[in-house]
C-alpha cells in the first residue's frame, strides 16, 4: 500500500510539472477556487473529544481528539424527528452534553452579529423542537444546569424553560431599535470590542445577568439603499430608501451602559453597582463557577485603564479585583485573551512593554507571570487547573513566525510546534491533545492531531491536492526580507517575483499593505496577501509582469508596545513615511523601475495608501484606496479614540494628519473604490475626500458599489472590483 502511494505521488508531481505554465484566472480567484480545505467550527467537547459540522451541513459529528477518527454522529438532519432542518449552520452543546441548539436560516446583521432560527435537539430522544415560535433569535445561552435557555429578540431578553414544556417568558420589555438594547452589544461594541453577546447565567442557574445599552442619545447615521442586484431589494425599485442606525463618531456620545440581573424565581430585576465613569465602557461580561460571582470588565474612555470586578448578581455588590494600567492604550486583544477558570483569572498585559500573561486568583492576587524573554504572546489557549500548565501562541525568534508553547508551573517552557512557519492550536477540554494548524508562505495549511507534548498523532488535512494544483501554474517565488530606513527603523517585508524573473530587467512594483495599529501582514503563513490563498492576488499580479511587495510599517504588531504605539495621536504619519521609505529602498534595487511603483490597500490600508501618496515625496506612480477612512473625525469612538483620543483633546492630530488635509499634495494616479452601504467606514469618507481633491484640482478615478458593505462582495462584485484594480495598474504602470 505504501509503495502504491509513493508511485501515485510521483505520477501526480510529474503531471504537475507537465502542466506547469497555466495562467491564473481572476474569476477563479474571486470564486475561491484556490481556497484551502479547512476545519471549520471545531468545538471541543467536555468529554475530551471534539465536534464538527459535516461538509454537506447535514450532520454534527463527534471525533476522537486522540485519533481524529469519527466516534459518533451527534445529529443527523435527515434522521431527526420533528421539524426539518435543511442545513446546520452552527450549534451549541448543553453543559451536560445531552442536548444542543441547532442553528439554521442565519441572517447576518453586522460583522459578528446575526439572527437565526434555533431548534432544541435531544440526543437521547433524537427529537427537534423550536426554541421559539416568535421569530429569529440572537445569541442563545444555556443555563449551567441545562434546563433554561436565554436569548435575545428585538433587543429584549427571553427565557425558555425546558422543564416546563419549553415555556417562553420575557425578561425585559424596554428594548427598542435605536434606543435600548438588552443582552447584545450595540454597533461600536460589537465592531471594536469583538463581541456579539452580553448575557450570562450565574453558576446556580438562578440568575440571568446582562449588559444594557442605552443608545438613545447616540447620533444616527443613514446610508442610501437602492434596488440593486444579487440580491435585489424590490422595496426600493422606484424610490430609494435609507438604512439608519446608531453610530458614535469620534468625540460624540456613546451608549450608556449598565449591568442588570434577573432572578428567575422571584422575577426581580436588579442593577449591579458597577463603578463606572459617566463615559466609561463595559466591554465584557463573563460567568464563573461561583453562583455569587460574575466578572465585569470596565474601561475608561481613554482605554488605558482596565478594571476587572467580581459582582454578586443577588446583592449587586461589586469588588475590584484587578486593575491594569498601561501607557497610551490597552490592546483590544486583552479582552479576548482573558480566561476565567474555576479558580483563576488569566489575562495578558503590555504593562512591561511586551504582551505577557498574568495569572491571578479570583480574588485578584497575582500568583504567576508568564514572561518569556523577548517574546510577544499572541494568543492564550487555556490554563490547566490540574497541572498549572499554560498553553499559548507567541512570536519568539522572528515576528514572522508563530509557534505554540506550554509554560509549566515550575518555570520551564516547551515549544510544542518548533517548525518554522505559522502554527496555531485548538486544545481539547482536558488539554491532553490539540489540533495544530500549520502553514508557511509556500505551503497550504495542514491540520494535525498532537499530544500536549507536541508529538504528532495523525494528519487530518494536508491540502496536498491544492499544493499540486498550484504547481501547475506559473507561480512566482516568495522571499522575505528586511531593510533599514533612513531613520534607522528595521522593517520586515516579503516580495513575490514573477515565475520568469530576470534580474537584468527592471520591473514595475505593486506594494500592498494594511499598516494599522497592532495588525500584521508580513507572516510566514499561507494566508498572506490582499486575498490570502497563498498570496494569490500577488501571484496574479506577477503574471501580469509586476513584482508584488508587502512591508509592515511602524504601528503594526508583533514587535512590542514601543514599535506599535509610536503612532499614538498622529495615526498615518509614521506609517506613510515607512511606506515611502519602502518605495525608495525598492527603487534602489537593480531589478526595480523606480518610476513605476504603485501602492494599494483596503480600509486602514486605503487610508495608508492616501497618506503615503501625499506624504510629500512623490515616489508612487499610482495607488488604489479601497473603502478608505479619510479623516478620523468620521470614524467610531472606540477604535479612533483608542489611538487618537478625542478631537477636542487632539485637534492637530485629526486635522493635520489626514488625507483630506493633504489633498493638494497628492502625487500619482489615484483610484478610489467604496461601497455605498459600508456601515463601518462610511462612504462619507470618500465623498468628502473626493470634494477636497476636486477643489485641489487633482485628477482621480472613483468606483462606487451599490448596496455593498465594507467587504464589497456579492454576485460578481468582487471579480469586477479586482479587475478594475488590475487594469488600473496595467494602464498607469505601463
Amino acid at each position: 500500500m505504501k509503495k502504491i502511494s509513493i508511485i501515485c505521488a510521483a505520477l501526480l508531481m510529474g503531471a504537475a510539472q507537465l502542466l506547469a505554465g497555466n495562467k491564473l484566472d481572476l474569476q477563479a480567484i474571486t470564486r475561491g477556487e484556490f481556497g484551502a480545505e479547512t476545519m471549520a467550527v471545531v468545538v471541543p467537547l467536555a468529554d475530551g473529544n471534539y465536534a464538527q459540522i459535516s461538509d454537506d451541513g447535514k450532520q454534527i459529528v463527534k471525533y476522537s481528539f486522540r485519533t481524529g477518527k469519527q466516534a459518533q454522529v451527534l445529529f443527523d438532519a435527515d434522521k431527526a424527528r420533528g421539524p426539518k432542518v435543511k442545513r446546520v449552520e452552527g450549534y451549541i452543546m448543553s453543559p451536560d452534553g445531552q442536548k444542543m441548539l441547532i442553528q439554521t436560516n442565519t441572517e447576518r446583521i453586522y460583522r459578528r452579529s446575526f439572527a437565526s432560527t434555533y431548534y432544541i435537539y435531544s440526543l437521547k430522544n433524537n427529537t427537534l423542537e423550536p426554541l421559539s415560535d416568535g421569530g429569529p433569535q440572537q445569541t442563545p445561552v444555556w443555563s449551567p444546569d441545562g434546563n433554561v435557555v436565554a436569548f435575545v429578540r428585538d433587543n429584549n431578553i427571553f427565557l425558555v424553560k425546558l422543564l416546563y414544556g419549553n415555556a417562553e417568558s420575557q425578561v425585559t420589555k424596554d428594548g427598542k431599535r435605536n434606543e435600548i438594547i438588552n443582552g447584545v452589544p450595540d454597533w461600536v461594541y460589537e465592531e471594536e470590542f469583538s463581541t456579539n453577546s452580553s448575557i450570562v447565567f450565574s453558576a446556580d442557574s438562578k440568575q440571568v445577568v446582562w449588559i444594557r445599552y442605552d443608545e438613545s442619545k447616540v447620533k444616527e447615521y443613514s446610508m442610501p439603499m437602492f434596488k440593486g442586484l444579487s440580491p435585489a431589494r424590490d422595496e426600493y425599485a422606484t424610490y430609494p430608501g435609507f438604512y439608519t442606525y446608531k453610530y458614535p463618531k469620534a468625540g460624540e456620545e456613546n451608549s450608556k451602559v449598565s449591568v442588570l440581573s434577573f432572578d428567575i424565581k422571584s422575577k426581580q430585576t436588579r442593577t449591579l453597582q458597577v463603578p463606572l465613569d459617566a463615559d466609561g465602557y463595559i466591554p465584557r461580561l463573563k460567568a464563573t463557577n461561583d453562583a455569587s460571582k460574575v466578572v465585569v470588565f470596565t474601561m475608561n474612555r481613554h482605554q488605558d485603564v482596565l478594571k476587572i470586578y467580581v459582582a454578586n448578581p443577588l446583592s449587586t455588590i461589586c469588588q475590584l479585583v484587578i486593575e491594569d494600567k498601561v501607557d497610551k492604550y490597552i490592546n483590544e486583544n486583552v479582552l479576548s485573551h482573558t480566561t476565567i477558570t474555576p479558580n483563576h483569572i488569566v489575562m495578558t498585559s503590555e504593562r512591561d512593554g511586551l504582551n505577557h500573561v498574568y495569572i491571578y486568583s479570583l480574588t485578584g492576587q497575582l500568583q504567576r507571570k508568564v514572561t518569556p524573554a523577548n517574546t510577544v504572546i499572541t494568543d492564550v489557549y487555556g490554563y490547566d487547573e490540574l497541572t498549572g500548565d499554560l498553553y499559548y501562541a507567541a512570536l519568539a525568534e522572528e515576528p514572522t513566525d508563530q509557534r505554540v508553547y506550554v509554560a509549566h508551573k515550575n518555570g520551564k517552557t516547551d515549544c510544542l510546534t518548533p517548525r518554522k512557519g505559522w502554527s496555531q492550536a485548538i486544545f481539547s477540554s482536558d488539554f491532553k491533545n490539540f489540533i495544530c494548524q500549520w502553514s508557511d508562505a509556500n505551503t497550504p495549511p495542514s491540520y494535525t492531531l498532537c499530544s500536549n507534548l507536541g508529538k504528532t498523532l495523525s494528519t487530518l488535512i494536508d491540502n496536498k491536492q491544492l499544493a499540486e494544483k498550484y504547481a501547475t501554474y506559473d507561480m512566482g517565488s516568495k522571499e522575505f526580507f528586511t531593510f533599514t530606513t533612513s531613520e534607522g527603523v528595521k522593517l520586515y517585508g516579503y516580495m513575490v517575483k514573477p515565475h520568469d524573473f530576470n534580474a537584468q530587467k527592471k520591473y514595475p512594483v505593486v506594494m500592498y499593505q494594511y499598516g494599522g495599529p497592532g495588525s500584521q501582514q508580513v507572516k510566514n503563513a499561507w494566508g498572506i496577501g490582499m486575498s490570502g490563498q497563498g498570496a494569490i492576488m500577488e501571484q496574479y499580479l506577477t503574471q501580469q509582469g509586476f513584482i508584488a511587495v508587502c512591508v509592515d510599517n511602524r504601528g503594526t504588531g508583533g514587535r512590542g508596545a514601543a514599535f506599535e504605539k509610536c503612532t499614538y495621536l498622529r495615526l498615518g504619519e509614521l506609517e506613510a513615511r515607512d511606506q515611502v521609505e519602502t518605495a525608495l529602498w525598492l527603487g534602489s534595487q537593480a531589478y526595480v523601475d523606480k518610476s513605476r511603483i504603485a501602492i494599494w490597500g483596503w480600509s486602514y490600508g486605503g487610508w495608508n495608501t492616501l497618506m503615503s501618496m501625499s506624504e510629500g515625496r512623490p515616489v508612487f506612480r499610482a495607488g488604489i484606496a479601497i473603502a478608505p477612512p479619510t479623516n478620523w473625525r468620521f470614524y467610531d469612538t472606540v477604535y479612533t479614540e483608542r489611538f487618537m483620543r478625542t478631537p477636542n483633546e487632539n485637534p492637530q492630530g485629526y486635522d493635520e494628519v489626514c488625507p483630506i488635509a493633504r489633498a493638494s499634495k497628492l502625487s500619482g494616479a489615484l483610484l478610489i473604490c467604496h461601497g455605498l452601504a459600508d456601515d463601518n467606514v462610511h462612504y462619507q469618507n470618500t465623498a468628502e475626500y473626493a470634494e477636497a481633491l476636486v477643489q485641489a484640482d487633482k485628477d482621480f478615478r472613483e468606483l462606487i458599489y451599490t448596496n455593498r458593505n465594507h467587504s464589497i462582495y456579492g454576485g460578481n462584485t468582487r471579480n469586477h472590483l479586482f479587475r478594475q484594480c488590475v487594469n488600473f495598474f496595467k494602464t498607469e504602470l505601463q
